[in-house]
């Protein structure tokens, strides 16, 4: 079973953490929690708590295919600033695991050093926070084992994107039909107006 550790920092966006762990989940990965706050409660930027499983200073948490880190601009900050998060972002991109960020979180990968000579984005508010990587506006990108994502908007696609890079196509795609997501794509004209 592949396994996948996110960092939730205070303030952390919501829809960006619970989004990805749902669709992870539902993909059939073992996602655990780690709280960069000071209790396991963690408040969202929307003020919506989520319980985290650990605590960033607990043990073993390198042993897991990836890290995920959601935006949210005040989370995003943290886990910049945090010595602990930059260590294990350094430490999974060494190991060559894999390595997502989203919204305002590709700043923390910025300041840990793992974008350099890769291909990045992130929200448009933090376009300028990005100086070590090739900067594109896609919303999604996948730069070896780096994957960005822009906004809360893209975080579904972005979460099927992470399952199809553990290797996990046909649950990706299973996932996409459950939660129809295919439907929205193939009927886009009708539904988004």
């Amino acid at each position: 079973m592949k396994r996948f550790l996110v960092l939730l920092a205070k303030g952390f966006e919501e829809t960006e953490a619970v989004t990805a762990i749902d669709v992870l989940r539902r993909g059939g990965v073992d996602v655990v929690l780690a709280s960069v706050a000071d209790t396991p409660l963690v408040e969202g930027s929307r003020k919506i708590v989520v319980k985290a499983d650990v605590s960033i200073d607990s043990e073993g948490l390198l042993d897991f295919d990836g890290i995920y880190l959601p935006g949210g601009a005040k989370g995003a900050k943290t886990l910049r600033d945090d010595a602990r998060a930059q260590k294990l972002i350094r430490a999974y991109k060494e190991n060559g695991k894999l390595v997502a960020a989203i919204c305002a979180a590709p700043i923390a990968l910025e300041q840990a050093g793992v974008l350099k000579g890769e291909t990045a984005t992130s929200n448009p508010d933090f376009k300028d926070h990005i100086k070590q990587a090739a900067y594109h506006e896609e919303p999604i990108v996948v730069s070896g084992k780096l994957l960005t994502s822009r906004a809360a908007g893209t975080t579904l696609p972005f979460a099927l994107e992470i399952l199809r890079q553990l290797g996990l196509q046909d649950e990706a795609k299973q996932v996409s039909r459950d939660m129809m997501f295919d439907y929205l794509i193939e009927n886009r004209e009708k539904i988004f107006y």
